[in-house]
């Protein structure tokens, strides 16, 4: 019963809010059909945006597919297996959705994801963490966003060797990326009703970088005075999340942290598999993309759980303002895993991706 009450509760409010940047989604409010960027990806990624593809046609969304693949062979413009054309693909269309791309690890190439966020210049990853009625976990009462940096930090890719056997990698940090991101969590607490954005740092050991971050979310959370700003070192902060996660709201971070942080708030309420993200990027560009991996061990076994790439899915849809679309997949979504009956292998049940999918197909 308190289950059933937990869902209702939830379908009536909207989990994924508003991801837009200011006067971004004007150019998506004609009624001609959206053309979209698509990239199935690696592993079981076809399988699921196969499910992707079915729901979104059942839901009558009018989104024609651009579908681009990884190549075979690194594009020297792109230094990647991802082709330039696929990344013009993205910038004409303004925006599109991943799934999970993997990297060959230590062969050198430059990572798939990397040259995404480098090119089209991503400079927020969004991704909303919400307890799941229906599917219990430890937490019962999870509800808040990590907004992560996303073009620099330790991620920059400035690494050589010194000596042998010395290795040093620098971290930049930027005034430049560090507003901007701000500027975009305190806009996306507004926008949303949110009362409070903690930036998250160890600022108490590298001073001068992480110092710099702190002192670029100062200074916007000045423009903000309804909205709480707190300031909570990182490893006091991954305590505090398992403690006590409703301590939370919006958390804004600087590239490393926001990846460990993101994937510890997925586990809070399922792991990655239930967990949406986004990217946006400069001139309005939105790229939902699945953050989990391409789980080469089931790919083509009718095993994956879609769940994370349709709710990423979602959040293209509000970017787009098809917010009757989106309501309609994500309460289908949500209502198949509460039901219990269609749950795919990560989940605890036996349930195949086509069983899942023609499921959600059903709710709606």
């Amino acid at each position: 019963m308190a289950a059933t009450s937990g869902l209702r509760r939830l379908l009536r409010s909207n989990l994924f809010e508003k991801i837009s940047v200011p006067s971004s989604s004007a150019r998506f409010l004609s009624t001609e059909p959206i053309r979209a960027t698509l990239f199935p990806g690696d592993g079981i990624g076809p399988e699921i945006a196969h499910s992707v593809k079915e729901v979104f046609n059942a839901a009558e969304v009018p989104i024609e597919w651009e579908e681009h693949f990884v190549g075979s062979e690194v594009d020297p413009r792109t230094q990647s297996f991802l082709t330039w054309e696929s990344l013009e693909s993205v910038r004409k269309n303004g925006v599109g959705l991943k799934g999970p791309m993997a990297t060959p690890i230590g062969k050198g190439h430059r990572s798939l994801n990397l040259t995404l966020r480098k090119e089209l210049g991503l400079y927020a990853n969004v991704r909303p963490c919400r307890s799941l009625p229906g599917y219990k976990t430890r937490y019962d009462d999870v509800d808040l966003v990590t907004i992560r940096e996303n073009t620099e930090g330790e991620y920059s890719g400035l690494e050589h060797q010194v000596v042998r056997g010395v290795v040093e990698s620098i971290k930049i940090i930027t005034r430049q990326a560090s507003i901007r991101v701000a500027e975009y969590a305190f806009h996306y607490a507004k926008s949303n009703g949110r009362q409070r954005v903690s930036a998250i740092h160890k600022a108490n050991i590298m001073r001068k970088s992480d110092g710099l971050f702190l002192k670029c979310c100062r200074e916007v959370a000045e423009k903000y005075p309804e909205i709480v700003y707190e300031e909570v070192i990182i490893d006091n902060c991954c305590m505090m999340l398992v403690k006590k996660p409703s301590l939370f709201d919006v958390l804004v971070m600087p590239n490393l942290y926001g990846d460990i942080i993101s994937d510890l708030c997925a586990g809070l309420i399922g792991g990655l598999g239930l967990t949406p993200s986004c990217n946006i990027g400069e001139g309005g560009i939105c790229l939902a993309e699945a953050v989990h991996g391409s789980a080469p061990d089931i790919a083509g076994k009718n095993l994956a759980n879609p769940t994370a790439l349709l709710l990423s899915g979602v959040m293209m849809l509000r970017h787009l303002n098809l917010n009757d679309q989106a309501d309609r997949i994500h309460n289908a979504v949500l209502s198949t895993i509460a039901e219990g009956k269609y749950r795919t292998g990560d989940l605890g049940g036996t349930a195949s991706t086509s069983d899942f999918t023609k499921a959600v197909i059903g709710h709606l």
